[in-house]
């Protein structure tokens, strides 16, 4: 059974969610790798599981990412895409409901808006709204910030390197940033939501602990 025909049969199992995995050369064949999808949406999203990943690295070679879309066509979406430039390999999306399956590689693709961007951890979340907004407006360049493996561990032990406004969340530490950008507005993207202009509520003025102002 080649990788194919593995991958369909593990994401009928997995459905009405999302399958995940990789793609690796293992003993010299390529291979499908199983992987947990840990998105909290899992119907609709995946990430996958970091210590699968690695211990696909530890049996073999990574190269591709793997998934489905339970239902619908295998079109990649703007997540996919994005996705696909974060981690640098190719993408195979499987449709199971039209047995068709598309590749896309990494081109330099960019979100098209800083507005209606869907999380992912490490690409498109509440830090990178922040340095792409500044790149954006300001033209000011913050260098990457390496994430955790993990959006657990980084809760566990929060940090960052720079910050604009600086809010707690969950277990009151420190773990949210977002921009002002006037007029009691800000630019926000919290996990399970899409990025957005959103005014700075009351709410989020009793989370707010810390501000940040650029300086040359």
């Amino acid at each position: 059974m080649n990788w194919k025909e593995s991958f369909k049969q593990y994401a009928k199992l997995q459905a009405p969610n999302e399958a995940c995995g990789l793609l690796a050369v293992i003993k010299g064949k390529e291979t499908f790798w199983p992987c947990k999808n840990l998105a909290e949406g899992k119907f609709e999203f995946f990430m996958l599981d970091p210590d699968d990943w690695a211990e696909c690295e530890d049996n073999g070679e990574v190269i591709g990412v793997i998934h489905s879309h339970p239902v619908g066509s295998a079109t990649p979406s703007d997540t996919d895409k994005a996705a696909c430039e974060h981690l640098g390999f190719p993408y195979y999306i499987y449709s199971i409901s039209l047995d068709h399956w598309e590749m896309i590689e990494p081109s330099d693709w960019k979100a098209p808006s800083l507005i209606g961007r869907r999380f992912i951890w490490g690409k498109y979340d509440c830090w990178s709204i922040v340095t792409d907004w500044l790149k954006e407006n300001k033209n000011i360049d913050i260098p990457y910030w390496p994430r955790p493996k993990s959006m657990k561990k980084f809760e566990e032990n929060p940090e960052f390197e720079y910050a604009v406004l600086l809010f707690t969340g969950s277990k009151n530490k420190l773990n949210h940033v977002a921009i002002y950008i006037g007029d009691s507005m800000i630019l926000n993207h919290n996990f399970r939501a899409l990025s957005c202009r959103e005014p700075l509520h009351f709410e989020h003025q009793q989370t707010l602990r810390q501000v940040y102002r650029y300086a040359s």
